[in-house]
């Protein structure tokens, strides 16, 4: 049988049918830097968590206080240190929202009943009697207010100066630079204390006193980044056609420096959010009746051990939206930065 011929038939010696208008079809569809840039975003799964939870932050931000119903500096003292109270919520007694307090000596009291409250206070309420929904929310709304102003104004400072600085380089950059290290030697906390000494402590006065130093560290990134990208082809072609140094920064350098931007604008949000919490914590941020995270947390802290609740409640809030805006600018640094690429 290993010895017989096997014949094979002549259809298996024709040459094969090849068609040559697929030879050159892309089957990937094409993308932009910014699609690309999506793509990889939505591979991480922490990124795309942490933009859902701020997200819904931010809404809360300017929904809460109108869902609550409550004015956030309106005082009720007959209605002080009342525990959390959700309706619906109330009847589970494994969830901390039925308006039972602990005493010292393990006693549980229905606080509500005891002094005839029907009203609910879904966080319960402060030492004036003030709704702390509604506080925390409007808080939250005056920190994250704070927090992207100041980051928006060290960006538009920081980038402008970095830009011109490495652009033109030479005499110009040596003195723009001594500025700089000036500015970075002296310590933050003591120009904002100072500053918010000076000024009556308000959002204007504490942004402007954090924004003070804040975009110096955005100015040399963005310096060191022009200085390796001014020498480019396309930059020499641009100025070789006779465009307006002007116009080679902003429309050929900054464009290609976005990812590098955004990157540390993210960065520096989470930033100024802990830094204005702490400004308020020592006294120095917003003043009563004004409310924001720092301010929340300082009043929480003075009766943590009678009261946690008061600052449970915006100690979390302030730790996800720090978290969050952490996770998203290591997303979105991953998905920018050509050197993470495969």
């Amino acid at each position: 049988m290993a010895n017989q011929d096997v014949k094979i038939p002549k259809e298996k010696f024709q040459p094969a049918i090849m068609d040559t208008a697929k030879g050159e079809e892309i089957s990937k569809p094409s993308l932009s830097f910014w699609q690309d840039a999506w793509m990889r975003v939505r591979k991480n799964k922490a990124a795309i968590v942490s933009m859902m939870i701020m997200t819904l932050i931010v809404i809360m931000a300017f929904l809460g206080p109108v869902i609550s119903g409550k004015e956030f500096d309106k005082q009720n003292l007959p209605h002080s240190n009342l525990p959390p109270r959700i309706q619906g919520l109330e009847k589970i007694e494994w969830l901390p929202f039925d308006g039972v307090r602990v005493l010292k000596n393990g006693q549980e009291v229905n606080v509500y009943e005891q002094k005839k409250i029907d009203e609910y206070y879904w966080f319960g309420t402060d030492a004036l009697g003030r709704d702390l929904f509604t506080r925390v929310w409007k808080g939250t709304q005056i920190s994250l207010l704070i927090a992207f102003l100041a980051a928006l104004i060290d960006m538009v400072i920081g980038v402008s100066y970095g830009a011109i600085s490495g652009y033109f380089g030479g005499k110009i950059d040596n003195i723009m630079q001594r500025i700089t290290e000036v500015l970075y030697g002296i310590p933050t906390l003591v120009i904002v204390i100072l500053f918010i000494l000076v000024l009556e402590p308000g959002i204007l006065s504490i942004t402007i006193a954090m924004t003070i130093t804040g975009w110096v560290t955005m100015a040399r990134v963005v310096r060191a980044q022009v200085l390796k990208l001014k020498e480019q082809e396309y930059v020499l072609a641009s100025r070789t056609l006779g465009n307006s140094h002007g116009k080679i920064i902003f429309k050929h350098l900054l464009p290609n420096l976005a990812g590098v931007i955004i990157i540390n604008t993210m960065f520096t949000i989470p930033n100024a959010i802990f830094f204005e919490a702490f400004l308020s914590f020592i006294g120095l941020g917003l003043q009563p009746p004004n409310a924001s995270l720092g301010t929340l947390i300082d009043e929480g802290f003075k009766v943590l051990r009678l009261y946690p609740h008061e600052m449970f409640t915006p100690a979390v809030l302030i730790s996800l939206i720090m978290i969050c805006f952490n996770l998203m600018a290591d997303g979105l640094r991953d998905a920018l930065d050509p050197k993470m690429r495969d």
